[in-house]
């Protein structure tokens, strides 16, 4: 009876799980195939150059979708992330169906799936906000000596062209990684867009901090103008100096936030390994077998992404 009971129940997992997994491929196949159609139409639309039926289309993505996109678009730019905000969306979309999916399969609650879902779901955007803050916390260290060598530049220039004083700059090639590529891909927009203003908010948000902000508006008014900024950039450079120390006290509390971030995930491990060198057997059957030992463990990683999350706002705020 026992065996037959064990079988039986094998059977219903090894069910649940081919129609769990099955599933999730026609909503991945069904989400993939909406997201092409509508590229498709709008490419579509856009060869044709019909206006008209476009305005409908273009309201709505105005309302709901161009907020997100220019966010996303712009963030990925910043972060140096090579991926299309579309395929970012399609990436956390199936995330979350694969949450769904996996939550039904493993934990057979509508709670559980739906912390699953979200979790998943939202991982890729705060992947993408890690990578920004690394990025802007190795970039910032050589912020100052980039704006002096681009103040030298522009001085040698005659003071006339901001983009040719970028250029002679990246030529120099005198910054460490980060910094020289945020500079290049700076060059690079400039010369290849149109929309000088969305170019210098990604290289703003590249860095994120105020004194990027400065800078970029002193790039934005010669560009736009045509102005002389040489006086302005020799200010923003003697406050930046006076401010080093200031940078330095913001790092180390950055660290610490950090740091903090970790310590959850390494107190879990902990006490998941005292407790299987203790009892393996239980601590298998407790964690891994019972429904309530991996909700609670699905509780834990949950409370562990939301500090997670919490350390990335605080990030943002001090920065």
């Amino acid at each position: 009876m026992a065996s037959q009971h064990s079988a039986g129940g094998a059977l219903l997992t090894g069910g649940l799980a081919a129609a769990g997994g099955l599933l999730f491929l026609l909503l991945f196949a069904s989400l993939r195939a909406l997201f092409a159609l509508a590229e498709d139409r709008h490419s579509r639309r856009r060869r044709l150059g019909s206006n008209e039926p476009d305005e409908a289309a273009k309201s709505v993505r105005i309302v709901w979708m161009k907020p997100f996109y220019a966010h996303v678009e712009d963030t990925l730019s910043a972060a140096g992330w090579h991926m299309k905000p579309g395929a970012f969306w399609t990436l956390a979309f199936a995330l979350g169906l694969a949450g769904l999916a996996t939550g039904a399969l493993l934990f057979q609650s509508l709670r559980s799936m739906a912390l699953l879902a979200a979790m998943l779901a939202v991982l890729p955007y705060s992947l993408l906000r890690m990578s920004l803050v690394n990025r802007q916390l190795s970039a910032r260290l050589n912020f100052l000596p980039a704006a002096e060598l681009f103040y030298q530049c522009y001085l040698v220039n005659g003071s006339r062209h901001v983009r040719t004083a970028l250029q002679r700059m990246i030529e120099e090639r005198q910054l460490p990684g980060e910094t020289q590529a945020i500079f290049e891909q700076l060059y690079r927009q400039l010369n290849i867009h149109h929309d000088d203003e969305r170019t210098l908010r990604r290289f703003s948000l590249s860095f994120g901090h105020i004194w990027a902000d400065y800078f970029a508006s002193l790039l934005r008014v010669a560009l736009s103008e045509g102005n002389n900024i040489a006086d302005n950039l020799r200010e923003l450079i003697d406050d930046m100096r006076k401010a080093r120390m200031d940078d330095h006290a913001e790092r180390h509390r950055l660290l610490e936030i950090r740091l903090a971030n970790f310590t959850p995930v390494l107190f879990l491990g902990v006490f998941l390994t005292i407790n299987f060198r203790l009892n393996a057997e239980a601590s298998s059957l407790y964690y891994l077998s019972d429904p309530g030992g991996r909700s609670m463990l699905l509780n834990a990683l949950v409370l562990i992404f939301g500090s997670f999350l919490m350390g990335l706002y605080l990030s943002r705020r001090k920065m």
